[in-house]
């Protein structure tokens, strides 16, 4: 890997250099080829396997920690920081730069109380669903590998220690502007030289002026509206929506208990460390929307409150026309009107009619969008019918539904396209689950097994149909914990 050595000179003083602590008699757990590509790498072999398991360093590699705080289910934390992943610099790819970092690398500075360490099944949950997100083309940061190791931890019981290497554009996230907005060790200067930086990393096609800020401020609302959209889409809870969270690129970022749904559920709650469900799956968009506004407070400082105000008043706007793309993409309905027509309105009530029907009738959310790849849509009788119990209420739907869809003169090509849009495969948590086991009891397969099929989720693989199923009743709904 050849890292870039500039990082440093633009941004002193927000970071610690660290060492990490190795992981003794490392191995690899998992591998993605795409990711690796990413930054030039081709097969893994020892040297590397030592290097990022944290035993030798690695030429050309930093090795900081960041720090920064940020709103943790609502209430403001002072002081967080990257107690489990420390960055090695950004590694030049073929098509740009890529932030390095080791997930569990041991103790920082902003470790806090805690060891520093991530088990092994919260490091290949974070692999997956960092692969399976980006071939569900949904923004996000990548995995480049995984390494485990027989080190014990200690969580609920005791684990094994493991490494998740991660690849992303930027680690910058809303909790950094809150740290240098309300620390001790904020400063109007240190806010506008953070900003400033992040412009010339991320943006350098706009000024560092307040022109150029504040259209940053309205491509971070837009970008954010638009990742959460692409959730909503698929069914994807996150779980923990804190901002320090956030990617300030719109990206997917930081996993711990985030499910795919399988049974629809508008108040889905995959995390046990949230039992009134503030980050519940239907909760999604609001919160994106609340953390903006914890953004725009912390810029206060360099930036006008009526700029910060206006931008996030098309939060609204961003996020309804990126779900209404995704979701008439998902029907196979095109758009007729000008966007913010009354076509809108009524396409929303089609969309929300169906999910309703779906939560009402318990039905899987992957496998019942998936029909819709299936279906004539020239047919009077629709093959979905059989899958509801409220017939009545399903046919009122689809009368309206084929209304709005009229005669489509390629049937062919009309289910293809659905097809690519409705995946067939997501990273249930059973699936992530069972995955874990084998690698607990020393077998890898399942877990990569598992992997490549995530790589193609919309095609039909049928000699994986089984991972397509509705969950055995002990994976149906998995809630995880924070630790996962």
């Amino acid at each position: 890997m050849k890292f870039k050595q500039d990082y440093f000179d633009q941004l002193s003083g927000f970071y610690s250099q660290v060492t990490p602590q190795g992981l003794p008699r490392p191995q690899w757990l998992a591998w993605s080829e795409d990711a690796a590509a990413l930054i030039g790498l081709k097969q893994p072999d020892d040297e590397l396997l030592q290097g990022l398991a944290g035993n030798q360093a690695i030429p050309g590699a930093s090795y900081y920690a960041q720090v920064y705080s940020g709103h943790q289910f609502g209430g403001y934390s002072p002081q967080l920081g990257d107690g489990r992943s420390i960055i090695l610099g950004e590694a030049e790819g073929p098509q740009g730069y890529w932030d390095v970092a080791l997930k569990g690398a041991g103790m920082t500075p902003y470790s806090r109380h805690g060891d520093g360490r991530a088990v092994m099944r919260s490091a290949v949950r974070e692999f997956l669903v960092s692969e399976a997100l980006h071939h569900l083309n949904i923004p996000t940061t990548r995995a480049l590998a995984v390494i485990g190791s027989d080190l014990p931890v200690w969580r609920e019981t005791q684990e094994t220690a493991a490494i998740t290497v991660r690849l992303a554009k930027s680690h910058i996230r809303f909790g950094h502007f809150e740290f240098f907005c309300h620390s001790e060790q904020g400063s109007k200067d240190k806010l506008k030289q953070l900003l400033d930086f992040t412009l010339s990393q991320h943006y350098p096609e706009l000024s560092r002026d307040q022109a150029g800020y504040i259209a940053w401020f309205n491509r971070v609302v837009a970008d954010t509206a638009k990742l959460i959209a692409h959730w909503q889409a698929v069914g994807f809870a996150h779980g923990v929506m804190n901002t320090d969270n956030m990617s300030i690129l719109g990206d997917s970022f930081d996993f711990g208990p985030f499910a795919f749904l399988d049974t629809f559920e508008e108040d889905f709650i995959c995390n046990h460390s949230d039992p009134n469900g503030r980050y519940a799956f239907g909760q999604q968009p609001g919160v994106g929307l609340w953390n903006l506004q914890r953004l725009a407070q912390a810029l206060v400082p360099i930036i006008a409150s009526d700029d910060l105000i206006a931008a996030l008043n098309t939060y609204q706007h961003h996020l309804v026309q990126a779900y209404l793309v995704l979701m008439r993409d998902k029907l196979g309905i095109k758009l007729v009107e000008p966007a913010g027509s009354e076509q809108d309105e009524a396409d929303l009530q089609l969309i929300g009619g169906f999910t309703q029907l779906m939560e009402a009738n318990r039905l899987d959310h992957t496998n019942t969008w998936r029909r819709f790849a299936q279906l004539d849509p020239n047919s009077q009788h629709s093959s979905l019918r059989d899958d509801f119990i409220d017939l009545a209420g399903f046919d009122t739907w689809y009368q309206a539904y084929r209304e709005r869809l009229g005669q489509v003169s390629d049937v062919a090509g009309w289910q293809a396209a659905r097809a690519q849009v409705n995946p067939k495969y997501v990273l249930r948590n059973y699936l992530a689950q069972e995955a874990i086991i084998a690698c607990e009891e020393g077998n890898t397969q399942p877990l990569a097994d598992l992997h490549q099929l995530l790589t193609r989720p919309f095609d039909e693989q049928p000699e994986k149909e089984a991972y397509a199923k509705r969950p055995p009743e002990w994976g149906q709904g998995l809630i995880m914990s924070c630790s996962s």
